[in-house]
């Protein structure tokens, strides 16, 4: 290469890389988001060949924020290269100078899915046989049952085994002040022994909401009756009490929702206060960095356990991922969930030309075989249900004396 064409490539700022002579790149055309119901943000990438891919940039409660996080995204990308995705998703993370945190790192996930989901698509092989192959043919799910304030465990349970589940997570817990009463907890336990006497494993999601005095007494409570995991035990913001909890109790510790990217993650490693990982793919910079996620929670013997209370695009892009890693064990999936039905008939399936893609069948679904994510989106359903879709707001506790407490 001629000195004068290497300083034109060195001295470049646009990141895009020039073509070769004969050969012409399918480069990113249009990047459009849609805010459906009930809560989720899903991208559409096309490239000027007429390939497109789906992505999922879903942060529950802060959907302005990631639309604008996206805005900016857009401006960068447009213009590059459809198939270069570990090089744009550098680019979009390192040349903002700014980066990681939930609004950042979801919106890269909704562009990173959908370059796949182009990607898979435009070559007609699901993504995970761009990830090396398959590990697995089908994977365990499982789905919440109740909400918040559940009225009625038994009949939700029973409802989620005719789903053909064999496993449930529930909140462990109402809002809880920093120090409560000890009774407060005992409506867990109840809650637990009815869905163990129906035969059903439990996942425990303490949700962030208890602080460490009354983590300590419920992880104890709990352990005579052996639920599957405890999750979010304690805020991730207090790594040095999480690292304490997990050498206290006996249970499994999981959590991650609330880390989003691998050096997020990497102390909790190191601490060994995680025994099951749970990244959220539509938080977590998209399938490139939940797979390297996994792969760094491997070699510290962590299991994996993607969070996944959103949409079929992020479901569909972690099936992607847990059907190409080892140490996979259960996936989390919204169907039916109360945060869905609670504001419209709108569900997991509603945005799906093929519903039978997530049919659960003795608690496991199979691998997709499609192309990209293997789910076709039903676009004409997204754009008439986004034109009227207002952003999903959180609940909002207070205790009787008026202050926050944790959602």
């Amino acid at each position: 290469m001629a000195t004068d064409q290497l300083r034109t490539l060195a001295g470049r700022t646009d990141g895009v890389q020039p073509e070769v002579p004969g050969q012409h790149l399918a480069k990113i055309k249009s990047i459009e988001y849609f805010r459906v119901k009930p809560r989720w943000l899903f991208v559409k990438i096309c490239d000027d060949q007429g390939n497109h891919g789906w992505g999922e940039a879903t942060l529950e409660g802060h959907t302005k924020a990631i639309e604008g996080a996206l805005d900016e995204i857009i401006d960068r990308i447009n213009g590059y290269e459809a198939d270069d995705i570990e090089h744009i998703w550098q680019t979009i993370y390192r040349l903002g100078f700014y980066r990681g945190g939930p609004v950042f790192m979801s919106a890269l996930a909704g562009i990173d899915i959908a370059l796949w989901d182009l990607k898979g698509r435009k070559m007609n092989v699901p993504i995970y046989q761009l990830l090396g192959g398959k590990v697995r043919n089908k994977i365990q799910v499982y789905a919440w049952i109740g909400g918040d304030r559940p009225a009625d465990i038994e009949a939700a349970a029973k409802a989620r085994i005719a789903q053909g589940l064999k496993c449930i997570k529930m909140n462990a817990t109402e809002d809880v002040n920093w120090l409560d009463s000890p009774s407060v907890l005992d409506a867990t336990i109840s809650r637990l022994k009815i869905v163990k006497d129906l035969g059903l494993d439990a996942g425990l999601d303490f949700h962030g909401r208890l602080h460490k005095p009354m983590a300590k007494q419920l992880a104890k409570a709990l352990e005579p009756y052996r639920p599957l995991f405890i999750e979010e035990p304690l805020l991730v913001e207090h790594p040095e009490a999480l690292k304490q909890l997990s050498n206290y109790t006996t249970i499994p510790i999981a959590f991650g929702e609330r880390l989003y990217s691998r050096w997020d993650v990497k102390r909790f490693l190191e601490d060994a206060s995680v025994d099951i990982l749970q990244p959220d793919i539509a938080h977590a910079g998209g399938i490139s960095e939940t797979k390297r996620i996994a792969n760094m929670a491997e070699t510290y013997d962590v299991a994996v356990a993607p969070h996944c209370p959103l949409g079929p695009i992020a479901l569909a892009a972690c099936i992607q991922v847990d059907v190409a890693i080892p140490n996979f064990v259960i996936q989390e999936m919204s169907l039916g969930m109360h945060y869905n039905t609670e504001v419209g008939e709108e569900d997991l399936n509603t945005y799906l030309v093929d519903k039978s893609v997530f049919e659960i069948r003795e608690g496991y679904v199979a691998a997709p075989t499609g192309p990209g994510l293997g789910i076709e989106v039903d676009e004409e359903v997204v754009r008439r249900i986004a034109a009227d879709t207002k952003p999903w707001q959180p609940k909002e506790f207070y205790g009787p004396d008026g202050s926050v407490r944790e959602w």
